[in-house]
């Protein structure tokens, strides 16, 4: 049974039996939740309930979904999982770019979205905890003085080159947020270097050398195949 308190998450999604699957899957864990199934009606249920999550589908029956995910941007920062029978990249990252923070493609076990309600619930945690202004960072063996500008891997500093460092503080700061390539490339190297993969696989192909134990098998940077990167919280 759900709990009067704890987080809550609102399901957006038009299909019957999909939602009433992602309904029930939540109902068991003790998750609350509420249901959308429009886009105009999940903007109107965010800005009013203040969700902890946001379950999306992408196609929905008035509007796109990635317009969903840029009007709650305009003016909140709660977590989004898009959830969508589409599989082609483009939408996954056109979804991202606009803000959502993770994806799901179906159809999915109920093991895996719950893992992604657990790791975007635990991310929100550590945000509060920490804050946003934190002056350092730690995850595992990686430390980051952020107001130093050092990086430690244990009690060992890491040498990093400039590009290495900021690619690594932006990661931190998205603890556990799939980031785009485009939106990497963005922060990074600025505004019209959005397409040059090649230089961001090099310098994150020597980030990884550095702070991975086995950089074939990462710990603390995951790929996500034609999309981008993202930092695991271990």
């Amino acid at each position: 049974m759900a709990s009067s308190t704890g987080p809550q998450i609102l399901v957006v999604e038009d299909d019957a039996a999909v939602r009433n699957l992602i309904s029930t899957t939540l109902d068991s864990c003790g998750y609350r939740h509420l249901t959308a199934i429009t886009g105009h009606a999940a903007i109107a249920t965010a800005a009013t309930q203040n969700p902890s999550v946001v379950l999306l589908d992408l196609g929905l029956p008035d509007m796109d979904g990635v317009d969903v995910v840029r009007k709650i941007r305009t003016w909140s920062e709660m977590p989004i999982i898009v959830v969508s029978a589409r599989s082609e990249d483009t939408d996954k990252i056109s979804a991202l770019d606009a803000g959502a923070d993770d994806y799901l493609t179906k159809p999915f076990s109920v093991g895996e979205l719950l893992a992604r309600v657990r790791v975007t619930l635990r991310r929100l945690e550590h945000l509060s905890d920490e804050g946003q202004t934190a002056a350092s960072f730690e995850n595992g063996d990686l430390r980051i003085d952020y107001a130093a500008g050092l990086a430690f891997l244990g009690s060992e500093e890491l040498h990093l080159t400039p590009i290495e460092y900021k690619l690594l503080c932006l990661l931190s700061r998205n603890v556990d947020k799939v980031l785009t390539h485009q939106y990497i490339l963005r922060q990074v190297w600025g505004e019209g270097q959005e397409n040059d993969l090649a230089s961001l696989r090099v310098f994150m192909g020597s980030l990884r050398k550095k702070i991975e134990a086995d950089p074939s098998h990462p710990r603390y940077i995951q790929t996500h195949v034609g999309i981008g990167y993202r930092m695991l919280r271990v």
